[in-house]
């Protein structure tokens, strides 16, 4: 009998990628001929572990697949999709658009997707200053910054601490495309070759759907990643970036993905790397 062969899975350890990998993590599925080891790492480490092809596959920032591009491909399914809704700008008063480019905004690392569309829609180089993502909405209230760029369950919370909403990116990305806001992807190396390139992409897929399809046992395994969320907050927030775009983009999401890279060239923040490759 032939050994498994060791797939490298990085996750960030949140409610999202928990819920996600449920099915992988607990052994409901059959992973035969692979094991799956998870590495479980705040986003901004695997996007670093990607530059340097560490992980056969990985969670990352679509900010950073550009620069990962030659060793990684995109799985097509696996994404964080805000359809209508995504990262804000918060602050403790209203603030305009023109008023936020002039801002000192706290963001949450400049290799996030949040950062990118952040700077397509104020302009690159706007005045930032990188914090923790979960330490953001305590800096902005706290009067250190004039804005704070928020994501993750901090969508769902930044009214509890007096903050108003500003600019929620997805909303605005929307508005000028017509198309949803592709945030978070997951990739697998261009080396495994392309059978077990598609044979672990479909492992995923069935672990997406094996999590929609039990959902409420998905989301309590995912509530031990869930912070200072009860089951009925965790049940909205994982319903928020895992869904029907979470098992395939589609048409209107592949879009998506080349018009934020297409945006983000065009303006200097990613190298340009369109059309992306899908693995489906």
């Amino acid at each position: 009998m032939l050994n498994p062969l060791t797939i490298h899975l990085g996750h960030s350890p949140d409610p999202d990628d928990a819920f996600m990998f449920y099915a992988l993590a607990t052994g409901k599925l059959n992973a035969a001929p692979y094991n799956f080891v998870h590495i479980l790492q705040d986003i901004q480490t695997l996007n670093e572990r990607a530059m340097k092809a560490e992980l056969e596959v990985s969670a990352i920032s679509l900010h950073a697949y550009p620069y990962v591009s030659k060793h990684y491909a995109l799985m097509a399914c696996g994404c964080s999709m805000g359809d209508n809704y995504g990262p804000m700008l918060v602050a403790k008063k209203p603030m305009t658009i023109e008023q936020l480019k002039t801002a000192r905004i706290a963001i949450p690392g400049t290799m996030t997707t949040a950062f990118l569309v952040a700077s397509i829609a104020l302009g690159k180089g706007f005045r930032n200053i990188v914090k923790p993502f979960d330490q953001i909405l305590q800096y902005v209230e706290s009067g250190h910054a004039d804005a704070g760029l928020i994501i993750h369950e901090g969508q769902l919370t930044y009214q509890n601490q007096g903050l108003v909403c500003c600019l929620d990116l997805g909303q605005w990305w929307q508005e000028r495309t017509g198309l949803p806001l592709p945030l978070g992807g997951n990739i697998v190396r261009r080396d495994l070759g392309t059978n077990h390139m598609l044979a672990v992409t479909r492992l995923l897929k069935q672990s997406i759907r094996f999590s929609l399809d039990h959902r409420a046992q998905a989301v309590q395994h995912a509530l031990q990643y869930a912070r200072d969320m009860n089951t009925q907050l965790a049940d909205k927030f994982v319903g928020m970036y895992v869904n029907d775009w979470t098992i395939d983009y589609g048409e209107r999401g592949r879009a998506a993905v080349n018009r934020l890279f297409d945006e983000g060239a065009a303006i200097g923040m990613v190298p340009r790397c369109t059309p992306v490759e899908f693995i489906s």
